[in-house]
């Protein structure tokens, strides 16, 4: 059988995080959601997404394919039901479509059509950017379990205080020397050469992947996920960073999610809650407004390569879009559209040119190359988001 997720009805509710990757390709927990479909069927998975990120993320194809809408997170249950669908059936939840069976899967879905299969069990799912973050937790033990099971972990070295070790695993080539690690709150997983450098202080849920940093003096709140080849310093609360991001230094965030390759400049600052404690409202690209998220607590929600200088100040319930450069004293508006240049004192446009130049030196520190494939996914994203801007 070909398993394909499908972006669904979900890509627009999640921007800006969709606009570079299709919806299975965002980060909660500790895996990708195509990383959790892939572990649970034991088999690869495709993405059915936007054209211009086809390139980048290719749709593979066969004469029986179950399509699966990728805002649903897989538990036992699930996928039982998935792997289960024949020819004409599609598995619903709540009058929702979850998966279904096809030989096109580009046509188009018509419900009437399949014979209708039923989810009992109320699934995790992620349909707005702020799902990320607040079903972390819940995400992360599933992915601690899926991940650990059968499996010990690397000894932990005795330089450290540790609280419910069984709760703490450590992949080949983690590092942790003199930090604190409390795990009854929730698990702390440690990746394949991820390192906790002297003097942090964790408590779980969190999850540090391959080739993670945190840097000396860390305070990190669970439940929080660092990304691949990311750095997280200060005090971080309730944050996923999807990738290769940075937020190195002193600082507060909280209650966040950063794409891939973005960078926080030392002594950012995110507010997480409003001074009158009323819920918060966040941008929402589809209606052009700001959407009751239920949340008392929400921060900064940035697209991938947005970088702000030092001593930056975001609003609570602040988006910023896909390659955005904010700099200067005081509070930038709580909407800031991709590839804007500037700050509480206004925006121009962030020239490609310009931005592609500052996206090729980071990536090249990685030793990941800027290539065409990543521009043109850019070049079409600035053609979309111009609406938004004011120049």
């Amino acid at each position: 059988m070909n398993y394909i997720l499908s972006d669904g009805v979900y890509r627009e509710s999640l921007f800006p995080l969709t606009f570079t990757r299709p919806v299975a390709e965002m980060r909660i927990g500790i895996l990708t959601i195509r990383e959790k479909w892939e572990k649970w069927m034991d088999d690869d998975v495709s993405c059915l997404t936007e054209d211009y990120l086809s390139t980048k993320f290719p749709l593979k194809l066969s004469s029986a394919n179950v399509v699966i809408c990728a805002a649903y997170l897989p538990n036992q249950t699930l996928v039982d039901k998935v792997k289960s669908l024949e020819e004409g059936q599609a598995l619903f939840w709540e009058n929702e479509c979850v998966a279904y069976h096809t030989a096109d899967p580009k046509a188009e879905f018509i419900p009437s059509e399949y014979q209708a299969i039923t989810v009992e069990e109320t699934p995790l799912t992620v349909r707005n950017t702020w799902d990320i973050f607040s079903k972390n937790g819940e995400a992360l033990q599933a992915d601690f379990e899926l991940l650990t099971k059968g499996r010990k972990s690397q000894p932990i070295s005795d330089t450290n205080q540790v609280v419910n070790p069984e709760n703490i695993f450590l992949e080949k080539g983690a590092k942790v020397e003199f930090s604190l690690l409390n795990a009854s709150t929730g698990p702390i997983y440690i990746g394949k050469d991820a390192e906790i450098m002297e003097g942090c202080i964790v408590r779980g849920a969190m999850a540090l992947c391959e080739k993670a940093v945190l840097k000396m003096g860390a305070k990190i709140y669970g439940p929080t996920t660092a990304g691949p080849g990311c750095k997280l310093g200060g005090e971080v609360n309730n944050a996923v960073l999807f990738a290769y991001s940075n937020k190195g230094h002193e600082g507060f965030l909280g209650n966040s999610v950063l794409g891939e390759w973005c960078n926080l400049g030392a002594d950012t600052n995110t507010s997480n809650l409003k001074n009158d404690y009323t819920p918060v409202r966040l941008w929402d690209y589809g209606t052009e407004g700001f959407a009751k998220t239920g949340l008392q607590f929400c921060g900064l929600i940035m697209g991938d390569h947005s970088k702000c200088g030092i001593n930056t100040m975001f609003n609570t319930g602040t988006v910023v879009g896909v390659n955005a450069n904010i700099f200067g004293s005081g509070y930038p508006r709580n909407f800031v559209p991709g590839f804007s240049w500037g700050g509480a004192s206004g925006f121009t446009t962030y020239l490609p040119r310009k931005a592609y130049q500052v996206a090729a030196a980071m990536m090249k520190r990685r030793n990941i190359e800027f290539d065409s494939v990543e521009q043109e996914i850019l070049d079409h994203v600035f053609e979309i988001t111009k609406k938004w801007r004011r120049s």
